[in-house]
């Protein structure tokens, strides 16, 4: 009995020390995961190339009446191109080199001190934008729109009216922003154009609204490449 009761007892302690041993391994890989450091993109320092057909012009006069409070003392970029013209504030610490390189135009940005973090992050985010303005004036974006669902359809009305039938009593319908082409190639089919990436996918999200797509059924309205998970109904 006693030797019984020894085995025993050496098992539980070969085990626990097991499970002692695979936490121990589990809670470092977590702790060599949390402490990596983060991977950055540094995308503030790569320099924007532009064509002959874009022009910048960057004023240097503070905004003194500012559209928001944020863009108090912030500069303007002026981003002109063959499919319209973009201004952007620059914030005053964010600084914009042009420059000529083997007949390209390239934009550099800088920062005044990228140790602080408000200036940091506003110096990929600048980039960016200008980025987007830069495409936007050249080529344009465009956000297709896909109804699913039995008799959901889209047409245009009056030009500047989209109309859709959505499966409710009435149609709805939604006036088409300014600066924004919106088309029907087929009934169950928007295409959305513009210059503004914001204000295309501003509004292609203003149409999702309608019908959210739904998981049982995969109906709804998608923007994009937009896709959701199926999910099965509860059978009792």
């Amino acid at each position: 009995m006693a030797t019984m009761i020894t085995r025993r007892l050496g098992a539980c302690l070969n085990a626990a020390s097991s499970t002692a041993t695979t936490a121990a391994a589990q809670s470092s890989i977590r702790r060599s995961f949390t402490s990596s450091p983060a991977v950055l993109s540094h995308i503030g320092k790569q320099t924007l190339p532009f064509g002959s057909d874009v022009v910048m012009t960057h004023d240097q006069t503070p905004i003194l009446t500012p559209r928001v409070p944020a863009d108090l003392h912030s500069t303007t970029l002026h981003i002109k191109g063959p499919l319209g013209e973009h201004i952007l504030p620059i914030k005053p610490y964010v600084k914009l080199a042009f420059e000529q390189e083997q007949g390209d135009s390239l934009l550099s940005v800088s920062v005044e001190d990228p140790t602080i973090k408000e200036q940091r992050a506003m110096w990929g985010t600048t980039r960016a934008l200008i980025a987007n303005a830069v495409t936007g004036v050249t080529e344009g974006y465009t956000v297709p729109v896909r109804l699913v669902g039995v008799g959901y359809r889209a047409a245009i009305e009056g030009g500047n009216k989209l109309s859709m039938k959505l499966g409710y009593s009435h149609p709805v319908e939604i006036e088409i922003p300014e600066g924004i082409q919106c088309t029907t190639p087929l009934p169950n089919k928007i295409m959305l154009q513009g210059t503004n990436i914001q204000k295309v996918k501003e509004f292609a999200f203003k149409i999702r609204k309608w019908r959210e797509p739904e998981p049982y059924n995969q109906k709804g309205i998608f923007v994009g490449d937009e896709t959701i998970a199926k999910k099965t109904s509860k059978k009792k």
